[in-house]
């Protein structure tokens, strides 16, 4: 017979179970409707009612209404009384949320997004490397030349090419000091997955380690200027692929 401290604890671990699953049901079904109104499927058509949805997908009536909620706070539909859900233009879509940008780079023609986040990587990610050569933050620097080191363990097979490569322009935006930078990370590394994956399969091989090197080089001679140069010369080559 189980102990009253066991049977609790086998309560909850199995109550933990059940919201993992339901999580885990939420998250899917909130995959599969963003990706169903990113790609246009509700353009010409309503957007399905919670009912008519839960049927379609054997879910919840509960874990349906999460996963509305959620488009909702991600800007992708709204919900009026007596008027149902409908999907929101693009105008209104929250293009900063990561599952958005997501699902807009997967879409069959994503070069012209991808074309603008690089525009706009353009705008921040020099501005971190200039900031980050002032910042004077040694543990910061040494952050950055760690995620080289894993960039040059790629080349020979000892990392993952894609995971190193996004740590260190990651770093660089921790370097800045600059928290508002910081909260770009998880766009960029969501953005940063489709665009090496795109400019690699161009150009034959994984990133230039001398040009990688060259931002860190100058932002640990406090050289903000070079700094900002250096960054914006990785990233204008991104854009000259892109465009190319």
């Amino acid at each position: 017979m189980l102990q009253r401290g066991a049977m609790e604890s086998t309560a909850i671990e199995l109550e933990g179970q059940a919201g993992d699953a339901k999580r885990n049901l939420t998250q899917g079904m909130l995959d599969a409707l963003g990706k169903a109104i990113v790609t246009g499927r509700y353009d010409m058509r309503p957007f399905p009612t919670e009912a008519e949805i839960a049927r379609a997908y054997g879910v919840s009536r509960s874990v349906t209404r999460e996963a509305v909620k959620m488009l909702t706070a991600k800007g992708l539909v709204q919900a009026k009384p007596r008027q149902g859900t409908r999907v929101q233009p693009f105008q209104a879509w929250n293009l900063f949320d990561p599952d958005v940008l997501r699902w807009l780079l997967e879409r069959k023609f994503s070069i012209e997004v991808l074309r603008h986040f690089t525009q706009l990587r353009r705008g921040i990610e020099p501005e971190a490397a200039a900031l980050a050569a002032t910042a004077r933050d040694g543990a910061a620097i040494d952050t950055v030349y760690r995620e080289l080191e894993r960039m040059r363990a790629a080349e020979r097979g000892e990392d993952d090419p894609l995971a190193a490569d996004i740590a260190f322009h990651l770093a660089i935006l921790s370097a800045s000091g600059n928290p508002f930078f910081l909260q770009f990370s998880r766009v960029v590394a969501t953005a940063l997955t489709t665009s090496i994956r795109f400019t690699n399969r161009i150009k034959g091989h994984t990133a230039s380690i001398a040009e990688h090197r060259d931002v860190a080089d100058a932002i640990e001679a406090r050289d903000p200027e070079r700094a900002r140069a250096c960054a914006a010369l990785l990233i204008d080559n991104v854009l000259d692929l892109v465009d190319g």
